[in-house]
């Protein structure tokens, strides 16, 4: 089979041809149709998780994917042959992944069924963008008339935010620039705060001076300066920061709630985001569908720029 490998941390995704895996018990042998592009596919190619887990080489990229069932192992009683699923397919330990023709799935791991009018490409967008979207808005506990404020709201995590809290009845104030502000606000978006115009906490500070709710901040990293946002919080706030980067101890001091929110599919998620998208109340923007050959190139574009949408990878 085709697959984008790296065969060490740091090196350049290339395309390889590698055995079919067979399925063992309890496992899926998953024909992939598309798969998700993400940022963490290429970190952790360059060993951000380095280690913390073993990882086999060489090493098929990626992580979200769809496509259909081929074979089951000794045991497999939830799937079947002809099974259309999604999810998330990383399995470090064994160099499995997503950017790959033909890919390995434990019947009880991170995957779903996918419904029938959903197309392949929008499903593997969905596992790390919109899961993480959604447990974040969750944790966020909005209701009618809170307000959020969406720190990198233009990418596939802020664009399924700013849905999920405006289907609660909040308030979503998004970052982003003026390009993409017309799109935002068609998602839900009531106020699009400009941040290469000036400091976003200025702007927010006029739009909402007595405060705002919640801070869903994607774009501060560890080290990073979290303060200015912590400050437009309310009295017990919340910050959720998807980087690792709150101090949850310093922002409790303060009185604001702080988490750091991590990506836990579980297949309950994954079904209820599926049926949402497959009733068009979850919209995904796909900004280009690659064929594996071209994904190599397609991760480096991807690198070195700022995400509008999702790319996918179709085998």
């Amino acid at each position: 089979m085709k697959a984008v490998v790296v065969t060490e941390f740091g090196a350049e995704p290339e395309l390889a041809d590698l055995p079919i895996p067979d399925p063992g018990p309890g496992q899926l042998l998953v024909r992939l149709r598309a798969a998700g592009v993400n940022p963490f596919d290429w970190k952790v190619a360059g060993g951000a998780l380095k280690g913390a887990v073993e990882h086999a080489f060489p090493l098929v990229m990626g992580s979200d994917g769809a496509g259909v069932v081929e074979r089951v192992g000794p045991g497999v009683t939830r799937f079947r042959p002809g099974d259309t699923i999604y999810g998330q397919f990383m399995n470090l330990p064994r160099g499995h992944g997503s950017y790959a023709e033909y890919t390995l799935a434990a019947e009880d791991g991170k995957v779903a069924r996918i419904p029938g009018g959903l197309p392949f490409a929008v499903a593997a967008a969905l596992p790390t963008a919109s899961v993480t979207a959604y447990q974040a808005v969750e944790a966020a506990r909005l209701d009618a008339g809170r307000v959020i404020l969406i720190n990198g709201a233009s990418g596939g995590v802020g664009q399924s935010a700013i849905q999920f809290a405006a289907h609660k009845g909040a308030r979503v104030l998004a970052t982003a620039t003026a390009d993409t502000a017309g799109h935002l606000r068609d998602l839900g978006a009531d106020e699009i705060i400009d941040f290469t115009t000036a400091p976003v906490s200025g702007q927010v500070r006029s739009i909402r001076p007595e405060g705002v709710d919640a801070v869903l901040d994607l774009v501060t990293a560890p080290g990073g300066d979290i303060d200015a946002l912590a400050g437009l919080l309310v009295p017990g706030g919340i910050l959720i920061n998807t980087n690792y980067a709150a101090d949850v101890d310093a922002l409790a001091v303060r009185d604001i709630r702080g988490v750091n929110l991590g990506n836990s599919p579980t297949p309950a998620v994954l079904e209820a985001l599926a049926a949402l998208a497959d009733a068009g109340r979850l919209r995904v923007t796909i900004t280009a569908e690659v064929p594996l050959a071209d994904a190599p190139a397609a991760v480096a574009r991807a690198r070195s720029g700022h995400a509008r949408g999702k790319t996918v990878i179709v085998p």
